[in-house]
């Protein structure tokens, strides 16, 4: 739901988790591999893992600029966050 600065709905947006759900399956992966290259304390796999880890992010935040184009204008940095809430309300599911 898109709102209004007194939380009055302005308008309702819908999207399926089909096009995301490759997209957050990879991103979740790919986090838990960096969190184990963190432990193991080796700095080039940590720094190879995070490049990949903030493409994956940026390509679904772009993927969703994309999608919403038609209902909502984006700038990344929001595509992306907004990612990251639909990738974990999904971890939930």
């Amino acid at each position: 739901n898109v709102c209004d600065g007194d939380d009055a709905p302005l308008q309702v947006i819908e999207i399926s988790l089909r096009l995301l759900r490759r997209n957050i399956r990879d991103y979740f992966m790919i986090c838990e591999t960096y969190f184990d290259a963190i432990k193991s304390g080796e700095p080039t796999r940590i720094e190879a893992i995070d490049h990949t880890r903030r493409a994956l992010h940026s390509e679904s935040g772009t993927l969703l600029q994309t999608t919403l184009a038609d209902e909502a204008t984006l700038d990344l940095n929001t595509a992306r966050r907004l990612f990251t809430l639909i990738s974990v309300l999904h971890m939930h599911r």
